[in-house]
């Protein structure tokens, strides 16, 4: 079994974000499967600490889902489910570039992890 690595996308000015996971199944042939998560953030301001809280909360629960049980019940989980969480949280974050939604996840993740996936952190929030 093979892990891709999970892509997600924020997308704020739309409303919507799309959290993806690919993973790959099967015995001898490799199939591959996509799991998209659609998480909105219609009405929410993520320029307010309220708003960014509400939708980093959806995007976490979100790469969860896709993540291990994809809301299918034919899914693999990944082999490494925690591994795939964290990378499709960090690609959603990074991909919204909101400076509020990183300050949130800098709250249980490290500058280094932050760095690893690629999330810009605005340079008064580094210096925190």
């Amino acid at each position: 079994m093979y892990l891709k690595t999970p892509v997600m996308t924020a997308w704020p000015i739309f409303g919507a974000a799309m959290v993806a996971c690919a993973l790959f199944a099967g015995n001898v042939v490799a199939k591959e499967v996509t799991v998209a998560y659609q998480v909105s953030a219609k009405g929410l301001d993520l320029r307010q600490p309220a708003g960014a809280k509400e939708f980093y909360g959806r995007l976490k629960k979100a790469a969860r889902i896709v993540c291990t049980h994809g809301n299918r019940v034919d899914l693999q989980v990944s082999p490494d489910p925690e591994a795939c969480y964290e990378n499709a949280l960090g690609e959603a974050v990074r991909s919204a570039n909101a400076s509020l939604l990183t300050q949130v996840y800098l709250e249980t993740h490290t500058l280094r992890e932050a760095a690893a996936q690629g999330i810009d952190v605005p340079v008064q929030v580094a210096a925190k």
